[in-house]
């Protein structure tokens, strides 16, 4: 199924070029049909560069793409073809006989999670043999399309009995809370729209605008009056009407979210667990089911975008500030319990028995990119470099091809706690982390980089070169940095002609002395919070504005701007309301937070004592250990037996997210501060 496009730099950028030309050119081509091929962020202040303008030469993510393209996406495939997700295609399409092989009426939106990650990658990449695969696919999935546009393989193999109870009886949308039939066209839109921008062909667009046209005429004002009970589709909705201007998608969009709350009109509410115990507007406090919660907040934030909303917007920045004051985990990992995977109470923040379900850090930084769009405040990119490096990353193996559903930030190393294991997995039967992952990852870089007007936001620090327009005006800019490990970050401009322009790069709340927004967590030691910025050699002052160092200047082709955070190994506290990590301390490292795994340990680690407070770190880079990290230690107390007297023994640590890729074993982020 895989081939793999070997490529010069050159040629790569050319034909990438060449591609974007000819969607382009698809675009005009089909304006009859009312469609646009714009990447982007239609409706926000700010606008994102697409990931297809931003070529990755990194050190530490240019070998996870690799990984994602070589293993995570065929992998990804192939077990939708062993567990029969796409076959149950093929079976409700007439194409084979058969029954609905899965445990979950959702099962069909991994494969259009993974269709999408895949279209990323054609974006990115050509490769025939991947784009003639995804056509087969698309192929199986149009043919289980009934037609009117109903699109649901759960129900379509056999109308009159669906496989289990799970989504209530036989009948369309008679469990719309619990039945996944709009949830998984969410993604299905999601899908489409990525396969049209990577491919130009229509086929899998046209199945969704099927779909959605019927969806549009079963639902809204004076029709059936409902809410989804997983949010999902309404990021579709809203990426479907952003390609083809159909109004009829935004409006749905809107009347599902403005549905949530509305007990006076639907006469029985879904309640907290699925954010329906109040209207959108009214909502002040994360709750309930943490994926559910943040595909929500995006979809907002996406409408509040295109209508001016204010009262969503206000909604979003309470909810937020809720968030970063009392639900986040210090990984930018939300959702602490597994029971409905949903947020706790305020301050409950347990280790152990943490969920941080991979989808909900996704969803997170989904939410905050777009909080970012909307304001150009760097606290929303802080919070979303935080889930990426730690949150996210965790939920997937070096190796591409094993996950983690849930992230707690303590193990035992006996306890399953992950879907029946105690570490990574291959896949599940719910696999809605792994496909999520497949899709997430190649999107990456289209984080990295912002425009307003004649403003460049300088949001990541990832090697790169990059092809943009600020102002009307073409330029490239270059990264050059060994960051998360290495505090410097140089940048090269070339404007086509010198040109005046502001850049705005981020300040990252790490570097500020700010674990994160908002007090639930602060740094147990200081540093010089300032950073220094040379252009051209000649270090420079500038001014801050919400997160970013300011340069306004006249650019030349060529201008070099490097610039140098305090990195040091810093301690982290917890707010005393934070029962689980009261009196216990965290080591950082730049954005990566630490843990310690048994694999490096001669010890037990739960029995160190504490990490005392004048505790001298070393950080040495290892290139041989888990693809390349530095090993930060320190000598801390243990206390062997009870009773008897402390010795003090080296703690190693290594970046949480690349914890358990060495098998099973006790594993632990916070310890007793000393």
């Amino acid at each position: 199924m895989t081939s793999y496009f070997c490529i010069t730099n050159t040629n790569y950028r050319m034909m990438r070029n060449i591609l974007m030309i000819c969607l382009f050119m698809a675009g005009m081509s089909s304006c009859n049909d009312n469609v646009n091929t714009t990447n982007g962020s239609q409706g926000y202040p700010i606008s994102e560069v697409p990931f297809t303008s931003v070529h990755v030469e990194d050190q530490f993510w240019s070998p996870r793409f690799h990984t994602h393209k070589e293993v995570t996406i065929p992998s990804a495939f192939q077990k939708c073809e062993e567990t029969g997700r796409i076959d149950n295609f093929k079976v409700a399409g007439g194409l084979q006989e058969g029954v609905y092989r899965g445990v979950f009426p959702f099962d069909d939106s991994d494969v259009y999670k993974i269709i999408e990650g895949a279209s990323y990658l054609l974006l990115i990449e050509p490769d025939a043999e991947l784009e003639k695969y995804i056509d087969t696919i698309i192929s199986y999935i149009a043919a289980a399309q009934e037609p009117d546009g109903y699109l649901h393989t759960w129900r379509t193999i056999d109308p009159t009995q669906p496989p289990t109870t799970w989504s209530g009886t036989a009948q369309r949308w008679s469990d719309i809370g619990g039945g996944h039939e709009l949830y998984n066209m969410g993604h299905f839109y999601e899908g489409a729209v990525a396969h049209y921008r990577a491919t130009g062909k229509r086929t899998m667009l046209d199945v969704a605008t099927k779909n959605a046209d019927l969806i549009a005429e079963t639902f809204g004002p004076g029709k059936i009056e409902t809410a989804p009970g997983h949010q999902e589709i309404e990021i579709g909705l809203v990426k479907l009407y952003n390609v083809t201007g159909e109004k009829k998608y935004l409006d749905l969009a809107r009347f599902f979210l403005d549905m949530r709350g509305q007990e006076d009109i639907r006469g029985s509410l879904y309640g907290p667990y699925s954010q329906d115990h109040l209207p959108v507007t009214e909502q002040d406090e994360a709750v309930g089911h943490a994926v559910r919660a943040g595909y929500m907040y995006t979809a907002m934030a996406d409408i509040a975008s295109l209508q001016g909303d204010t009262a969503y917007i206000e909604a979003l920045e309470r909810i937020w500030n809720n968030v970063v004051n009392k639900k986040i985990y210090l990984t930018g990992g939300i959702g602490a319990r597994h029971a409905g995977e949903s947020f706790g109470d305020n301050y409950e923040l347990p280790n152990f028995t943490a969920y941080n379900e991979t989808c909900a850090a996704i969803s997170n930084i989904h939410w905050n990119y777009r909080m970012f769009l909307l304001t150009g405040e760097g606290k929303y990119m802080d919070v979303l470099e935080r889930t990426l490096y730690n949150g996210m990353l965790a939920g997937i193996s070096l190796t591409g091809d094993h996950y983690f559903y849930p992230n707690p930030l303590a193990s035992d190393g006996e306890t399953p706690f992950n879907m029946g294991s105690c570490t990574r997995s291959e896949w599940f039967d719910c696999s809605c982390c792994p496909s999520n992952n497949a899709r997430f990852l190649p999107s990456v870089p289209g984080y990295i980089y912002a425009v307003k007007d004649d403003a460049l936001f300088v949001n990541l620090f990832i090697g790169n070169e990059a092809d943009l327009v600020i102002d009307g005006k073409k330029l490239t800019v270059r990264q050059q940095t060994e960051y998360p490990w290495k505090n410097i970050v140089n940048i090269t401009l070339e404007p086509r002609k010198s040109s005046s322009f502001t850049l705005l790069i981020r300040i990252p709340g790490w570097a500020r002395n700010e674990v994160m927004p908002g007090d639930l967590y602060h740094y147990m030691d200081q540093v010089d919070g300032s950073v220094m910025i040379r252009v051209n050699g000649e270090e420079t002052g500038y001014e801050t504005d919400q997160g970013y160092a300011v340069l306004e200047r006249e650019w030349k082709k060529g201008d070099r701007v490097e610039v140098q955070f305090p990195m040091e190994v810093r301690r982290v506290a917890a707010k005393v309301k934070v029962e689980a990590d009261r009196g216990k301390t965290a080591i950082e490292l730049g954005p990566v937070v630490y843990c310690a795994e048994e694999a490096d340990q001669s010890f037990d680690i739960f029995k160190v004592t504490g990490i005392p407070e004048d505790a001298a770190f070393t950080r040495d880079f290892n290139a041989q250990l888990l693809g390349g990290v530095p090993v930060v230690k320190t000598m801390v107390p243990l206390q062997a037996d009870p009773g008897a007297a402390a010795t003090m023994v080296e703690l190693s640590l290594v970046p949480y997210h690349l914890w358990s890729n060495r098998g099973v074993g006790k594993m632990s982020v916070w310890f007793p501060a000393k």
